[in-house]
C-alpha cells in the first residue's frame, strides 16, 4: 500500500519547498539506521543516517565513511518534516507515512530557491547499496590514476584514493583544486558504486572493471553528470598545489582591508600583525573543502598564535544579498567555533574576485591559502585542499605544514636579530 502513495506524496512535496501537516495522529519515528535515497533524475544515490530521540526532541548522525555530520535542527509538524541541514543553507522537507518511511525533496537554497531532487527515507535499512553479484569483488583498494571527460574540453586530471575491505570501499578523488571528501560504497562483482551527501554535495560514483580499467560515469546533483576512466599508477601525480596560483608582477606583498562579520576590519597591515607570521584563507560558507581547511587553520591558530601567527579568512559568499552572506557566515563560524577573524569580501565571483584581491593573477579555487612571513613579503600560496578524507595524503600535508610554520615563527623580525 505504501508503495502507491509515494509518488502522490512526492508530487505534494515537489510543487514547492513547502508542506502542510494533516490532522491525523502521528506516530513517534522509529529510532536506529536509516536509508536516505535521492533521485537524480532516475540516479539512486544513498547515503544512511542513525534516528535518535531525546527530551530535546529528534536528532540524527549521518555517514559518509568516517565523516559522521550531526544534525539536531529538525521540526516535526503533524505528519510534515524539516529537517535543516548545519554549516550550508539546505534542508529536507517531507511526509511522514508511518514511523518508518518519509517522502519529499532536498532543498538546496544556495542553488536556487527552485532546486529540489526527490528522496525516499526508511527506517531499519543499513546498507547503503545492495549487492547483487555472487561473485567474489576484486579489491580496488590503492591509489588510481584518473581522467574525467576525457578528450573534451572539460578534460581534467584526479588522483582516484581507495581503500577497500571486503565489499565496503572507501576514499575520495583528489583534483588540482580540492577533493571529493568523504566516499563511502561497495565493490561487488566487476562493479563499484561510491556516494556523498554533505548538505552541500551530493555525489554519486559508478564504474565497471575492464582489464585493470575503471570505466565510470559520475553524477554531481541533478544538473551536472560526466564520464571517467581510471587505471591503477601508483606513480600518478598532479602539478603542485603550491605552483597554480601566484603574485602579478610586481608583486611581492599583498594589502587588502576587508569588514569582519563582527562589524570590525581586518588588514594584513594592521598594526597588531606587523612582525607576525599571517595565513590569508580565501574561503567560502558554502564549499565543504573549506570546512575541512577550517578546521585545520582553527587547529594551528590555537596552537600557535601566542607564538606568533596570525590567521584571517576573506570569505566571497553565494548569497547576493549581504545580510543573508554575513548570516551564513556567522553560521559557520559558530558551528565550527572558529577563533580567527572571518570578513565580507562580497559575492563569489571571478570580476569581483580580481577586483577584491587585484595582487593575484587568479582565484582558482576555494579555498586558497596565503601564507606571509615576519617581514610581510609572501611566502607560499596554496591553492585547493585536501582534507581527511585523502587520508596520508592529509596526514602528510598536516605534518609538513606544521614544521614549515614553525620555520617562519622561528624566524628572526627583519632588522633583528634572533634570541
Amino acid at each position: 500500500m505504501l508503495r502507491h502513495l509515494l509518488p502522490f506524496l512526492a508530487i505534494t512535496i515537489l510543487v514547492g519547498c513547502s508542506v502542510k501537516p494533516s490532522e491525523r495522529a502521528r506516530e513517534p519515528l522509529r529510532s536506529g539506521p536509516w536509508r536516505m535515497a535521492l533521485d537524480l533524475n532516475g540516479q539512486e544515490l544513498p547515503f544512511l543516517f542513525d534516528l535518535g530521540h531525546d527530551s530535546l526532541g529528534y536528532h540524527l548522525l549521518l555517514h559518509n565513511g568516517e565523516e559522521k555530520i550531526a544534525v539536531d535542527d529538525i521540526v516535526l509538524n503533524g505528519d510534515s518534516i524539516r529537517i535543516r541541514m548545519p554549516l550550508f543553507d539546505s534542508e529536507f522537507r517531507g511526509v511522514l507515512a508511518g514511523d518508518s518511511s518519509i517522502v519529499g525533496a532536498w532543498c538546496n537554497y544556495l542553488k536556487g530557491p527552485d532546486y529540489r531532487v526527490p528522496f525516499v527515507a526508511s527506517a531499519g535499512n543499513s546498507l547503503r547499496f545492495a549487492r547483487r553479484s555472487t561473485a567474489m569483488s576484486p579489491s580496488l583498494g590503492g591509489q588510481w590514476e584518473v581522467h574525467f571527460s576525457p578528450g573534451s574540453e572539460d578534460a581534467y586530471d584526479a588522483l582516484g584514493i581507495f581503500r577497500s575491505q571486503e565489499d565496503l570501499l572507501t576514499g575520495t578523488f583528489g583534483t588540482e583544486t580540492g577533493d571529493y571528501r568523504f566516499l563511502e560504497g561497495t565493490v561487488d562483482g566487476d562493479s563499484m558504486r561510491l556516494s556523498c551527501f554533505d548538505g552541500s554535495h551530493a555525489f554519486l560514483f559508478k564504474a565497471v572493471l575492464r582489464n585493470d580499467s575503471l570505466i565510470g560515469r559520475y553524477w554531481s546533483g541533478i544538473h551536472w553528470q560526466e564520464p571517467w576512466v581510471a587505471v591503477r599508477n601508483p606513480h600518478f601525480r598532479l602539478r603542485d598545489p603550491d605552483s597554480l596560483t601566484f603574485l602579478k608582477e610586481g608583486h611581492d606583498m599583498v594589502n587588502f582591508t576587508f569588514p569582519t562579520i563582527d562589524g570590525g576590519t581586518v588588514s594584513p597591515t594592521d598594526e597588531a600583525h606587523v612582525g607576525r607570521v599571517q595565513m590569508v584563507q580565501v574561503m567560502g560558507s558554502w564549499c565543504p573543502n573549506c570546512v575541512d581547511e577550517t578546521k585545520l587553520l582553527d587547529e594551528l591558530y590555537t596552537a600557535y598564535h601566542a607564538r606568533g601567527l596570525e590567521v584571517m579568512a576573506i570569505a566571497f559568499e553565494k548569497h547576493p544579498d549581504p545580510k543573508k552572506a554575513v548570516a551564513a557566515l556567522k553560521r559557520f563560524r559558530d558551528e565550527l567555533d572558529v577563533k580567527y577573524p572571518i570578513a565580507y569580501a562580497g559575492e563569489a565571483s571571478k570580476e569581483n574576485n580580481s577586483a577584491q584581491l587585484p595582487f593575484l593573477d587568479h582565484v582558482m579555487s576555494y579555498p586558497t591559502c596565503i601564507f606571509i612571513d615576519k617581514a610581510g613579503k609572501v611566502r607560499r600560496i596554496r591553492t585547493g585542499f585536501y582534507g581527511p578524507g585523502t587520508g596520508e595524503h592529509y596526514v602528510n600535508y598536516r605534518r609538513n605544514l606544521k614544521l614549515f610554520l614553525e620555520k617562519m615563527l622561528a624566524e628572526p623580525v627583519e632588522g633583528k636579530k634572533a634570541a
